[in-house]
Parts: structure tokens; sequence; C-alpha cells
């Protein structure tokens, strides 16, 4: 039995190594061509703040999100031509540098979608604007065309080879690469579950049906914290095996069916990362598909099958240590670095909520028992547009209320790289029914809030008059004293010593995007956090006097097991 395994094997191997020798017909030449490019195209990095971000890395004090940086990216060739993807508007200061690059073109877009929301909300839908999915693939096509373009000059050059099986191991290494890299910098997001954290108290307090479909979803992952873990593993796992040769085809099939699931999902659930999700289920087919017969020929046909492959020659010293030094550098950045640096971040510094603590006989869950306007008693009422119907405070620096007045939904995901608090918007983006979040500094000593609300979508109408006003010189925005911020402290130091980082450093010293917020400056008065009386000003300029009464709210989903931060 065994010698005609053993037999067979031969005859195979024979008939496969003689196929290979076979000159490619045209069509398969071309067609290499055409896919050689556009996968190049697609798996190499053409942004310039790319390459600025990695050779300006401090690796003495890396952020988790230096290395998610180098492994998160995709085709955006739609910005040679002046135009660009639509952008988180979380984003942090640096993020933003190239969106100013865009110019006219994309500010005349940004108002004509401000201007349809808000007439929508007039009518009180306050529902995000659509988008066009189609469109979200332009890049793709863009390579597409390059590709074709491509492959034409290539040919016309090209009339001596016969084959190029050498080429297509590397591009396949590229891709293989570019695909593992990938997705462990997104699996590890979900390893440590900072990617769909655990809803705040706020997010508890809202109704279900003020929640965007996309909100659902990443709340309902948020809720089973270890099932976003198995997700995590999955997605490493699948990474891992793209680096070996030997499982790059199971790795390439794991990375297409997760990324596949997750496509459909975010395509049921607007999720928004659709487009990305979709890259690694292209590059995992491109991968796997030399394997697809094989596998048929023995899992259906039941024959024997022997792998076949044309590799180049590694036997020369310099190229077998160069290949081995570049993967143990992999590992060490991708395995090694970026575990560390994610421990790190999801222990003090979980980027979709608040790293800051906030003050904690504030923290809770509290009854609006009295509220005045300008010294007039508004009485409890559902309907009443101004006064609170109930206010938590979280354990980081948010305070949430909400109100019988409509806004406009922050459509984002609530991702981003900020590393400011006031830029962390997952708990107030994809939710509707007047739910508010503010985030505060706090001036422990004289007891004043000064909060800010982190929902910018719902202050687009305020930004007429900024535009207007843009040539004029920028006033000294003093709303704090000097005097409250020597009390507050450096926000930028006020998290776990072990958090601190280059990248953190460098956002704070750079001066925050101008975006004019609701503000309101509040005095607060408690003992012990039992009753809580807030007075000052609010972001309408009125007085008002607000007295809060914590209660023990019994919530059915059990607390999360699997917390991020440090409060």
């Amino acid at each position: 039995m065994s010698e005609i395994k053993q037999r067979d094997i031969e005859n195979e191997v024979t008939a496969q190594q003689a196929a290979a020798k076979k000159p490619w017909s045209w069509q398969k030449k071309f067609g290499f061509r055409v896919l050689f490019i556009f996968f190049l195209a697609m798996s190499i990095p053409f942004s310039a703040n790319w390459y600025k971000n990695v050779f300006t890395l401090d690796w003495s004090r890396p952020h988790y999100r230096d290395l998610y940086d180098i492994a998160r990216f995709q085709p955006s060739f739609l910005s040679l031509f002046g135009g660009q993807r639509s952008r988180d508007i979380t984003d942090s200061p640096s993020g933003d540098e190239s969106a100013k690059k865009d110019g006219v073109k994309k500010n005349k877009i940004e108002k004509v979608g401000a201007k349809k929301a808000e007439s929508k909300n007039e009518t009180g839908a306050a529902l995000p604007p659509k988008r066009s999915f189609l469109a979200d693939y332009v890049d793709w096509g863009i390579a597409l065309v390059f590709a074709l373009v491509g492959a034409l000059i290539w040919t016309a050059f090209d009339r001596k080879s016969k084959s190029y099986h050498i080429l297509y191991y590397w591009i396949r290494v590229v891709v293989r690469y570019r695909a593992g890299i990938g997705i462990i910098g997104f699996g590890f997001t979900k390893l440590f579950p900072t990617q769909m954290p655990y809803p705040s108290l706020g997010l508890l307090n809202s109704n279900f049906g003020d929640f965007t479909a996309q909100k659902i979803y990443w709340l309902s992952v948020g809720v089973v914290p270890w099932y976003q873990v198995f997700g995590g593993v999955v997605e490493i796992v699948a990474g891992a095996m793209l680096f070996f040769r030997k499982t790059s085809t199971f790795g390439a099939i794991l990375l297409a069916a997760a990324l596949g699931d997750i496509t459909f999902v975010n395509y049921a659930y607007d999720g928004g990362v659709h487009v990305y999700a979709f890259y690694f289920v292209l590059l995992g087919l491109f991968i796997a598909a030399d394997d697809f017969p094989k596998l048929y020929n023995l899992l259906i046909l039941e024959r024997y099958t022997v792998p076949f492959r044309i590799y180049p020659d590694f036997r020369k010293p310099w190229l077998r240590y160069t290949r081995i030094t570049l993967k143990v550098l992999t590992f060490v950045i991708f395995f090694g670095v970026l575990t560390y640096t994610e421990v790190i971040n999801f222990k003090y510094d979980p980027y979709k909520q608040p790293a800051t603590a906030g003050v904690k006989k504030l923290r809770g869950n509290y009854r609006v028992s009295e509220f005045k306007i300008n010294g007039e008693v508004v009485p409890f009422n559902p309907l009443d547009s101004t006064r609170w119907q109930e206010a938590t405070f979280e354990n980081w620096t948010t305070l949430t209320f909400k109100i019988n007045r409509p806004v406009l939904i922050d459509p984002s995901n609530g991702g981003g790289s900020p590393m400011r608090d006031i830029q962390r918007t997952f708990e107030i983006s994809g939710v509707a029914g007047g739910q508010r979040a503010f985030h505060y500094y706090a001036d422990t000593v004289d007891k004043v809030l000064y909060l800010q609300d982190k929902n910018v979508m719902a202050l687009r109408g305020g930004r007429k008059g900024a535009d207007k006003a843009k040539d004029a010189k920028p006033k000294e925005d003093n709303w704090i004293s000097k005097t409250a911020w020597q009390h507050i402290g450096d926000e930028n130091k006020m998290i776990d010593k072990a958090a601190w980082s280059t990248r953190r450093d460098r956002e704070f010293a750079e001066k925050p995007r101008e975006v004019k917020r609701h503000r309101m400056v509040l005095k607060y008065d408690t003992t012990d956090g039992s009753r809580v009386i807030l007075s000052g000003i609010n972001e309408r300029k009125d007085s008002i006097y607000v007295v809060l009464d914590r209660y023990d709210r019994q919530y059915v989903l059990p607390e999360s097991t699997l917390s991020a931060g440090k409060y």
C-alpha cells in the first residue's frame, strides 16, 4: 500500500514538474501581469503619512496606535485626483493634517451633507445621511485601471518571458505579509477588547430604539467581551499562519471566512468598515486561489494530492539570513511590541472611552429631583425640551443627561486615534433620543466642572459663524482661568505613567482642532455623592440649578468581567 502511495506521489510530482516547465499562454501571462500590478498596488502604502509614522516612531516609548497605523492602511488612490474618503470626525489633530489638503471641494461636500442632515433634524428625524456603498470601492477600480495599463505596457516590452513562477512567489509573499500584519493589528483590538467596549452607564440608560443599527451591533458584541476575545484569537491565528508558507493556505481560508462574515455584518448593520473587511477577503482569496484545485482534488475527489510550488533559491547565506531576519523582526514588532502596547492600552488608555478618571464622589446614576432655569422651577415633564430627565456621571470625565430635544447623530463608530478624551465619542456616536454627553475638566479645589459637548455633529450649524470669521484673528480662549487650570492639572499626565508615550506627548503639545462646542460651567456641591447640586451657566447661556439624587439601578446585563481602563 505504501509503495502505491509513494508511486502515486512521485507520478503526481513529475506531472506537476512537467506542467511547470510549460510556457504560459498569452492570456495567462497577461492575466498574471494585471493581477501582479493590482495586488502590489493594493498591498503597498502610498500615503506619505504612513512612511512619516514609520520613520518617526519612538520605539523607546511606543503607543499601540503607532503600530496599529503601520498595520492598518488600505488603497487610497482617490487622493491622487483630489478626492478623499469620508474621515472620522473624531480624528486627532495629526490625522486632520491630511484632511486640510483636500481643499475646498471636500469642505463643500461636508457643508452640503451637514445642511441636508440639519434639514432632517428640523423635522425631528435626526438620522445620519445615507452612504453610497458602490462609491466606496472607487480606489479598487483605480487600482485595476492602473493594473490594466501597466499590464499593456509590460506586455509591449516583455516578449521573452515564458512564465512568471518566481514573480508569483514574491507577489504571494507581499500579499501574505500585508494581510498577516493587517489582520493581526485588527485582532489585537479584539483580543484585548477595546474595539467594542462594554456600554457606559449613559448607553445602558438609552432607549434601544434610539440606537442606530451599527450601534446595536457594536454594543451587542461589547456586552460579551469573551466572544470579542475569541474573534481576536481567530484573526491573530489567521495572521500568524499567513507568515509561514506551509500554513499560508489555511491562514488565507480562515482570513477570508472570518472577514467575509465581518464584511456582511458591516453591510447589514451599516457598520462602516465593510470595504476594509472585504479588502482582507480579497487578499485571502488571492493567496488561497492556487490551492483550491488541490483541495478539491484531496477533499472532494479523495485523491492523492501533493502541494507543488516553485521557490526562489535561498541557499546563499545572505539571502537566507536576510529572510530569517525580516521574519524575526516582523514577529518581534507585531507580536512582541504590539502585545505590550495593547496591554498598556487596555489597562490604562482604552482608545474608545476616555482614559482620565472622573471625580469619584460624583460617579453613578442620578434622578433629577429639582431643575431651575433662570431661577424658574421647571417641573418634570417628559415632553419639556429644556429640563434634564436623568443624569449620569461616568467613571471617567463624562456627564450624560437626557433632554426631550432631537440631536444630530454622530454617524461614526467612535474610533479614530484621538489622545484627548473629548474626542473619544463612542458613548455618543450612533445614539439619538436627546442623549447628551459632555466631557468635563474638574477643578476639585473650587468644585467647578468645565464641560464641553462631545457631539460635534450637533454643532455643525454653529460652524457657519466660525466660517465667516475664519480670517479674523482668533481670540484667546480663556473660558477656563489660569488658576483653574492649575487646579485641574495636565490632562496628558492624568493617566498611569506606564501609558505615557511620545505620541501622546506630541498630540497634546499640538493646538487642539478649532471646533466650536457647547459649553457649560457648573459648580458642584456634595458631601458623599448621594445628592449633588449643580449650579451655573448651561450651553444656552442660561443659569441653571439642578439637584441630583443618586440611585442604584439594577441592569439585566451582568457587569463585564473584562473591562478596559483603570479609574
